[in-house]
């Protein structure tokens, strides 16, 4: 069976990328199409050959990746993909478009729906500068809408990474979804039963990631607070913030799973669709302090190994913080139930799965 891997655009290094790079592991002789490919930026195959669309020829478009929008899906459209009797696309918009063989299938691991076209005004409040184009941009987006739900027709089956972006597809694309929550490989990452003193948030410095929540609670607090990560917000985020709050930048991963395992807990303010993190954070023994809504419903067990609180705001996080520390967490269990439940043989028993039964080869 000849396979083809696909995924959105190879120019940054997220989660879907890190999900995409098990994929390529796990599916050694499949080849690889992206829109765009910068491997300093994302991952590198080494002498594996990743095939682009017409795109990667623009100047700048690796820089510029996102005000391409309107032209991804007639460049996955003009891929030539007919030899291949299975492609697994992992996307969060476009790559679900590639067309296929009649008799072949096509399996979408889909992280989200095309979250800026459905969700507008919560993703332009990432861009703030383009906000004076919107109804130029609203224009676009609703021929653009009119696209999305069309190529979403085109996978046989769907794979989310959580029941939150499952209901999504069904609701969006009204196509029912499997669910497969992504593995973090735990060897990548330390535990310690033995915690310091200073709290960590992990995340882009952008807008919806609430980190503006966060240095509030803890400016109110004194506790100490670490944030890695960059972004267009840390200037501002920086301003706000008491002497008990640093913000580190980008750090290796090095020291990224040190401080995973060493922080008294790990937060996480934004709703998000999975998101790696909060499994990180548990791998390395840590528990997730976390806005109870979206994918921690996926992955924390509330005074196991996380707390909730249920609304973005500075006294819902003072007050989970206060009720954390009160907890006598075990750390070798947190560790346990995210080895056990997010590794790397977990998620492929799904995913193969899945596929025997699209394929018939089970």
């Amino acid at each position: 069976m000849k396979v083809a891997l696909v995924h959105d655009y190879l120019t940054q290094r997220g989660g879907a990328e890190r999900v995409f790079e098990m994929l390529c592991q796990r599916y050694p002789d499949a080849d690889i199409y992206t829109s765009l490919y910068e491997p300093a930026s994302s991952i590198d195959f080494g002498d594996r050959a990743v095939f682009t669309t017409y795109l990667q020829q623009l100047p700048q478009a690796s820089r510029y990746f996102k005000l391409l929008a309107p032209l991804y899906y007639s460049a996955f459209r003009a891929l030539d993909l007919r030899e291949y009797d299975l492609i697994i696309s992992s996307t969060t918009s476009f790559a679900k478009a590639v067309r296929k063989r009649p008799d072949a299938k096509h399996i979408c691991f889909c992280h989200n729906i095309t979250r800026f076209l459905w969700d507008t005004q919560t993703y332009l409040r990432e861009y703030t500068a383009y906000r004076r184009f919107l109804p130029l941009i609203e224009q676009i987006f609703r021929a653009m809408r009119k696209a999305d739900l069309a190529y979403a027709q085109e996978p046989d089956v769907y794979i989310a990474n959580s029941h939150t972006v499952a209901r999504r597809i069904q609701e969006i694309y009204s196509k029912p979804a499997h669910v497969a929550n992504c593995p973090v490989d735990s060897e990548q990452f330390d535990f310690s039963p033995q915690k310091e003193d200073f709290y960590l948030a992990s995340a882009r410095l952008i807008s919806y990631k609430r980190l503006d929540v966060v240095v509030e609670a803890f400016n109110w607090l004194g506790w100490k607070l670490l944030i890695t990560g960059d972004g267009p917000e840390r200037d501002t985020l920086e301003a706000r913030a008491r002497q008990n709050v640093q913000f580190l930048g980008h750090v290796s991963d090095a020291e990224r799973k040190q401080l995973m395992s060493k922080s008294r807990s790990v937060i996480v303010m934004a709703l998000e669709d999975y998101g790696l993190v909060p499994v990180e954070a548990n791998v390395s023994g840590t528990p997730v302090i976390a806005y109870g809504e979206g994918g921690v419903l996926d992955t924390q067990i509330p005074g196991v190994t996380g707390v909730f609180f249920n609304s973005q705001t500075p006294h819902a996080l003072y007050r989970a913080l206060l009720k954390a520390k009160a907890i006598d967490w075990n750390y070798h269990r947190i560790r346990e139930h995210a080895v056990s439940r997010f590794s790397k043989d977990a998620f492929f028993q799904s995913i193969d799965s899945v596929i025997a039964e699209v394929c018939g080869t089970g």
